[in-house]
């Protein structure tokens, strides 16, 4: 039998919905809505079907229901009620709540299901740019809460890697249309969070653009090889967790160093870590990114 999540705290109704856990327990107290198990220590513990139930009763209350309208509902008439009025205005909330129930409990089927029914309706930079950022913001929450373990993350993540691989073949097929310089595509040694990487590759092919993915953990030493061939590249890197605080300026100082042997190259950085560089350290060669699309607009 699979082992997924069936049992969740007030916590992680609260983190998963969005709704106070106050609010949560006035809803149950004064309404009904929802029936928690006692542990042994009575601390309340909440089902599967309360989870989703919380998640529609959500999406309704965030689109104008009164709360004691919804909890004269039956529990057939609130996912109806539900159906009828995913618009361009709930489709957003609607997708996340059906995202992190795939998450919750492994069940690709349901992300498939979910996604395909957005690329009915979305191009996948829309998608990427709606719903799965801010999922993936979510889940930063999340696991810090202990909501969801690792697993968890990487299920949800992987599949949506998989969907960038698939945008970008297709577009690979063709040559790139804009020849005049090449982008290589990098983490740097020990970072391994590279799906915003790949979602940058994804745009810059369908600009045109040549991209040359090189992947996680890259020492500075290894890309000068790609100075034998390419005159002008704009290395493009994230920098989430390595190099680490201490060490961050100076590994921007020796990529300096490679840049020097190669005039008109550059390095475009992005991630958490870049807010620790000092100014001294950021100069015409180097220029950092406060996010994706900020990087992409200015192409």
């Amino acid at each position: 039998m699979n082992n997924v999540k069936t049992s969740f705290s007030i916590r992680d109704m609260e983190n998963l919905s969005g709704i106070k856990a106050h609010t949560i327990r006035i809803w149950e107290k004064r309404y009904n809505l929802f029936s928690p198990e006692r542990t042994d220590t009575n601390i309340r513990t909440y089902n599967l079907e309360s989870l989703q139930k919380l998640l529609n009763v959500t999406l309704l209350y965030n689109n104008g229901y009164k709360i004691s309208k919804i909890a004269k509902m039956g529990d057939e008439k609130i996912p109806a009620l539900v159906n009828e009025i995913i618009s361009e205005k709930s489709e957003k909330s609607h997708a996340l709540n059906s995202f992190k129930l795939s998450m919750l409990n492994f069940d690709q089927s349901l992300f498939l299901k979910t996604y395909n029914g957005l690329m009915e309706e979305k191009s996948f930079t829309q998608i990427f740019n709606e719903v799965f950022i801010p999922l993936l913001n979510e889940l930063g929450l999340l696991w810090q809460t202990n909501t969801i373990s690792p697993a968890h993350e990487h299920f949800i993540s992987n599949l949506i890697k998989q969907k960038i691989y698939i945008h970008t073949e297709k577009l690979q097929v063709e040559s790139p249309t804009k020849q005049d310089e090449v982008f290589v595509l990098f983490l740097p040694e020990n970072e391994i969070h590279e799906l915003g990487l790949l979602y940058i590759n994804y745009q810059l092919a369908l600009q045109g653009y040549k991209t040359i993915y090189l992947g996680q953990t890259m020492p500075i030493e290894s890309l000068e090889d790609l100075l034998k061939y390419y005159n002008k590249i704009r290395f493009v890197s994230y920098f989430t967790v390595s190099p680490t605080k201490d060490e961050i300026d100076d590994y921007f100082e020796r990529f300096n160093e490679l840049l020097k042997k190669s005039p008109g190259s550059q390095l475009y950085a992005l991630g958490y870590q870049i807010q620790e560089l000092t100014n001294d350290v950021v100069d015409g060669p180097i220029k950092p990114f406060k996010s994706i699309n900020e990087l992409i607009e200015s192409l």
